[in-house]
């Protein structure tokens, strides 16, 4: 690579150092590392389908350049579940049908993951407000998987002494 400059990055809880150009962004990079589910669709930042986690907080990788992750952790959707298990989340998508053609849902649970892992309680126009553009669903299965969720999260929380907060995965 011409100009190739060094990034260290812990990519899905694995360090590693990766060579980039200077313009590249940080979804070049994710898909050329082989991470299929950021997808490549508005590239301005309006939709929410390249959304990652970028030391626990969602950007749109389209236009977050890849040496601003220099340093830091960035979780995919790939990285949210356990080699053997969806994370609670995932699962509650699935149990809901809540994918059609799948495409925008990969940033739309990291987006709802972020959220309710500083506010597990959200209201449903604090989950609209942040959830990623989708042409198929309609919203209905996805909030409807989101609540399920919230009920997981609160239950653990109640099972809890004194109310801790759970560990919910790994992002």
């Amino acid at each position: 690579m011409n100009d190739a400059v060094p990034l260290e990055i812990v990519l899905n809880g694995r360090a590693g150092l990766l060579h980039v150009q200077m313009h590249d962004s940080l979804l070049d990079v994710l898909r050329r590392a082989r991470l299929c589910g950021v997808k490549r669709v508005c590239e301005t930042a309006d939709c929410g389908a390249c959304s990652v986690l970028l030391n626990g907080r969602v950007v749109d990788s389209c236009s977050t350049l890849a040496l601003q992750a220099d340093g830091a952790r960035v979780d995919t959707i790939e990285g949210l579940a356990h080699p053997e298990t969806l994370h609670p989340l995932q699962a509650a998508f699935l149990n809901h049908a809540a994918a059609q053609c799948g495409f925008c849902i990969p940033g739309m649970i990291l987006s709802m993951y972020a959220l309710l892992e500083s506010t597990p309680d959200a209201s449903d126009a604090e989950l609209r407000e942040v959830m990623t553009l989708c042409r198929c669903t309609g919203y209905v299965k996805p909030m409807a998987a989101v609540r399920e969720y919230q009920e997981t999260l609160r239950l653990q929380g109640a099972s809890r002494p004194g109310g801790e907060t759970p560990d919910r995965g790994r992002a």
